[in-house]
C-alpha cells in the first residue's frame, strides 16, 4: 500500500523516510484486556525595452545559495525555526514534520541526513516581471549525478523562499520548457484549462483516486506511474483494510498546508503543473474488535503524536508534478510526507 520509495537523498529537508501516499503495516491488534491501553504565450510586443524578469539570475542565484547554506545547517542542527527562515509553504510543513522523526531513523540515516550536499547544474527559470513573485530552479544533485529536482521560490511574509520542490525520480525526467523574450519562462495561470483540467483542479483529481479510486475528479487523469500507485492503495484499503482485516482503512481529501499553485508552459506547447496534495488515512477498528483490542502506532505514529486507541488517523502533506496538454492530464511524479498521527 505504499509506492515506490524515493530513491535520492539530497533532498531539501532530506526526507530520509519512504515517499509513502499512507502508512499500511504500521498498525497492528494487540490484546488490550481491559480495554485501556503573466503566462506570457501572448506573443504581445513591449513598446519599449525588452522585457524584464520576476527577478535577475544574479539576485535568483543569490537566494539559491543562501538557501544551500542555511538548509545544510538547519539539518545538522535539527533547527527547525532556521529552516523557517528560508523555507515556506508546503515544503516547510513537510519538512517541519520530518524533524521530528529524525531521531527514529537508523544511526546511518542520521548521520546521512547532516551531511552537507549542494545543488549542480543550475538552470534559472525566471518568468516575466507581471506574472507572479516566484521563480524555479531546475538542478542536479551532489549526491546524486542522475537526480533531477525543480525548486520553486516564492515571496513569503516579503522573503523569497523555497516552497516547493520536485524531484523526477519515477523515470519520467521533466519536459523542455518553452522560452519567451529575454530567455524568461512563460508563466501561466493556475487556473486556465488545458485540456479537461487546469493546474489547479490535479491535486483534486489526484486524491480522488485515494478517497473513491477515481469515480469522480479522478477519471480525468491519464495512467502513470504514480496514478497507478495511487488506485492499487485505494483497492488495497478498501477491499483489504487493516491490521489482518480487523480495521477499516479511508482516505479523505485535506486542504494543504499551502494550497498555492505553479505552471510553467513547455515547449510542446503543454503545461508543467507543480501541485500541493494532502490528504488523511483514518484507520478504524472494526465493532466486533473495540471491547478487547486496540491499534498500536508504529514508532513513525507515536512519533507524530498517536496513542493505542481504536482510531488512528494519519495526515500527510505532499506535493507533485503533472504534465497537461489538450489530449491528456499526466501526473508524472507525487512526493508525500507524513506530518501528524492522532
Amino acid at each position: 500500500m505504499t509506492p515506490r520509495a524515493r530513491t535520492t537523498r539530497s533532498l531539501p529537508g532530506r526526507r530520509l523516510t519512504a515517499t509513502a501516499l499512507g502508512v499500511a503495516t504500521a498498525v497492528a491488534l494487540t490484546a488490550c484486556g481491559g480495554g485501556t491501553g503573466s503566462d506570457g504565450a501572448n506573443g504581445e510586443e513591449s513598446a519599449s525595452a525588452a522585457p524584464q524578469g520576476v527577478v535577475t539570475e544574479k539576485a535568483a542565484a543569490a537566494v539559491m545559495d543562501n538557501y544551500e547554506k542555511v538548509n545544510n545547517k538547519a539539518n545538522a542542527a535539527l533547527d527547525e525555526k532556521l529552516l523557517a527562515t528560508v523555507e515556506g509553504g508546503q515544503v516547510h510543513a513537510m519538512d517541519k514534520a520530518n524533524y521530528t522523526l529524525v531521531p527514529t531513523f537508523s544511526a546511518k540515516d542520521r548521520k546521512a541526513y547532516a551531511k552537507p550536499f549542494s545543488y549542480t547544474d543550475r538552470q534559472y527559470v525566471i518568468p516575466e516581471k507581471g506574472a507572479g513573485d516566484w521563480f524555479a530552479v531546475r538542478a542536479g544533485s551532489s549526491e546524486n549525478e542522475k537526480s533531477s529536482v525543480l525548486l520553486v521560490f516564492d515571496k513569503v511574509d516579503g522573503t523569497y523562499k523555497m516552497v516547493l520542490s520536485l524531484w523526477a525520480d519515477s523515470g519520467e525526467p521533466f519536459p523542455k520548457l518553452a522560452v519567451g523574450k529575454g530567455g524568461l519562462a512563460q508563466a501561466v495561470a493556475p487556473g486556465t484549462k488545458v485540456g479537461k483540467l487546469a493546474p489547479s483542479d490535479v491535486a483534486t483529481a489526484y486524491e480522488d483516486l485515494l478517497e473513491t479510486g477515481g469515480t469522480k475528479e479522478g477519471k480525468g487523469l491519464a495512467a502513470t506511474g504514480p496514478v497507478e500507485e495511487a488506485l492499487k492503495t485505494y483497492k488495497n484499503s478498501s477491499t483489504k483494510g487493516a491490521a489482518d482485516g480487523a480495521a477499516t482503512q479511508k482516505f479523505f481529501t485535506k486542504t494543504p498546508a499551502d494550497p498555492s499553485v505553479y505552471a510553467l508552459r513547455t515547449a510542446d506547447g503543454g503545461v508543467l503543473a507543480l501541485f500541493p496534495a494532502s490528504h488523511t488515512q483514518e484507520t478504524l477498528l472494526k465493532p466486533a474488535y473495540r471491547s478487547n483490542a486496540s491499534l498500536v502506532p508504529s514508532d513513525t505514529q507515536s512519533a507524530l503524536g498517536a496513542t493505542r486507541g481504536p482510531l488512528i488517523t494519519d495526515t500527510f502533506q505532499g506535493q507533485g508534478v503533472a504534465e497537461l496538454t489538450p489530449k491528456a492530464a499526466r501526473i508524472t511524479a507525487v512526493d508525500f510526507q507524513h506530518v501528524d498521527s492522532r
